[in-house]
């Protein structure tokens, strides 16, 4: 089915604005808990290692629903599982207005992230297949700053709200946004997509709830009991490694993985895993600095991420287009130059760290991120067909929430470990310099497998 030559212009636009601004809203709601965390701490009397799985859950769970969304896709009509997919975030969001004990805030947390998973492949997917091949860096660069602009974004919101309102209206506004978000696409979103009456395996998605559930589990029972954690984690993987080969014997698998096997997929998913970690764990450390070191308020907290997420999102906004002439290597080499220069600040923090510079230097992090993540995204799907999309979106989603899940954890658990929370703050500081290393060598051995395969 030739999309992109059967739907108008203005048809198109409608499409792009409904799917760009539903899955703003999901990824804003994302990272909204980050500067409330210190708030609902102390208002549901828990520790921070809980509270942080406000956004650590939320991100695990959009990295274990994720996988049945390409199943979803195929097998249903783009309104329904548009439909589908809002009425479940708006039922997430509901139990948070009502929520008056961790457990229901929790709850409410994972079914919003139940939708989010779904939605930004949904979105994804949806964008790769109805514009032209030539516009897919441009359309991808559009996807890629709602992506990373709207996780930067959304503490900045929450610091807002939280100055004038309690912790609940992060619940009570996004819910009439997303109630007319599912009123305009009932009506208004086209049938594009023709349903196919594929099978679900439904094995499968046992097995892949159960040892993706098992392996990221063990980040939180690690901090509890290292064996039990490790024997969670061991299980998982099998079980994932089970799940794995089943879908190279299955005739319609739940999730292709043989894509994977494509360079330019493997090699530039990881480095946007990377670019992503780096963005959610930096994130998360800015607002415990600034809340629990320098005594601000969340507004401040959120204040000092702005400048950071404006610049992601201009920046997100014309990388698009310049990937579509000139192609990934000087963007990612420009942007890791920058994410290095910017962590110099971030890694010697201390008691009285000057507000303006750290906020300097996240800013230009933020702005080098975008020149990665976008180049990243569009070239990992320079090789995939049109039935191969949206296997590629679910599979390049799911990696990449897992591993900022494993950040975000990995980052808050460095950062209380030592006695002094400055010193944890460092540390953790460094881990992502660690992961910026990692993906300029990633990019760079898949930049050299390219070369060879050109001869």
């Amino acid at each position: 089915m030739n999309q992109q030559g059967q739907i108008n212009p203005r048809i198109r636009r409608i499409v792009t604005a409904v799917l760009l601004g539903t899955c703003f809203i999901s990824l804003a709601s994302q990272t909204m808990m980050v500067t409330a965390l210190p708030v609902i701490q102390e208002d549901l009397h828990v520790s921070l290692n809980a509270v942080q799985w406000l956004t650590t859950g939320y991100t695990l769970i959009i990295g274990i629903v994720t996988p049945l969304s390409s199943n979803m896709y195929e097998k249903f009509t783009n309104r329904h599982v548009f439909t589908g997919i809002i009425g479940t975030f708006i039922l997430g969001t509901l139990v948070g207005c009502f929520a008056n004990n961790f457990a229901t805030l929790l709850l409410a947390r994972l079914i919003q992230a139940c939708a989010g998973g779904m939605l930004m492949t949904f979105q994804m997917t949806t964008m790769i297949s109805i514009y032209p091949i030539e516009k897919r860096g441009a359309i991808l660069g559009l996807s890629s700053l709602v992506i990373s602009a709207a996780p930067a974004l959304g503490p900045t919101i929450s610091g807002l709200i939280l100055e004038f309102l309690s912790w609940r209206w992060l619940f009570i506004l996004v819910l009439p946004l997303m109630i007319l978000a599912f009123i305009v696409g009932y009506l208004k979103l086209p049938n594009f997509s023709t349903p196919r009456p594929i099978k679900i395996d439904y094995f499968s998605v046992l097995i892949s709830l159960i040892g993706s559930g098992l392996a990221l589990g063990s980040l939180t029972v690690f901090q509890i009991n290292l064996w039990y954690g490790l024997a969670m984690l061991i299980v998982g993987l099998l079980i994932i490694a089970v799940f794995t080969k089943r879908q190279l014997q299955l005739k319609n698998p739940m999730l292709k993985v043989q894509i994977f096997t494509y360079p330019s997929f493997r090699w530039m998913t990881i480095v946007g895993i990377f670019t992503f970690m780096i963005l959610l764990g930096t994130e998360q450390l800015m607002p415990i600095y600034t809340e629990k070191i320098l005594g601000m308020g969340s507004f401040l907290s959120g204040l000092i991420l702005l400048p950071g997420a404006i610049g992601n999102a201009i920046t997100a906004y014309f990388v698009g287009p310049i990937y579509d002439k000139y192609g990934p290597k000087w963007l990612i080499t420009i942007g890791s130059v920058i994410m290095l220069v910017a962590s110099i600040p971030l890694v010697l923090v201390n008691n009285h760290s000057s507000v303006i510079i750290l906020t300097v230097a996240y800013m230009l992090r933020m702005i080098g991120n975008a020149f990665v993540f976008s180049p990243a995204l569009s070239e990992a799907f320079s090789d995939l067909n049109q039935e191969e999309n949206s296997h590629g979106t679910a599979l390049n989603n799911t990696l990449r929430q897992v591993s900022g899940a494993v950040s975000v954890t990995l980052c808050v658990v460095i950062a209380n470990t030592p006695a002094s929370l400055v010193s944890g703050i460092r540390y953790g500081m460094w881990s992502t310099v660690i992961m910026v290393i990692l993906m300029i060598l990633s990019f760079y051995h898949y930049l050299n497998i390219k070369k060879a395969n050109q001869k």
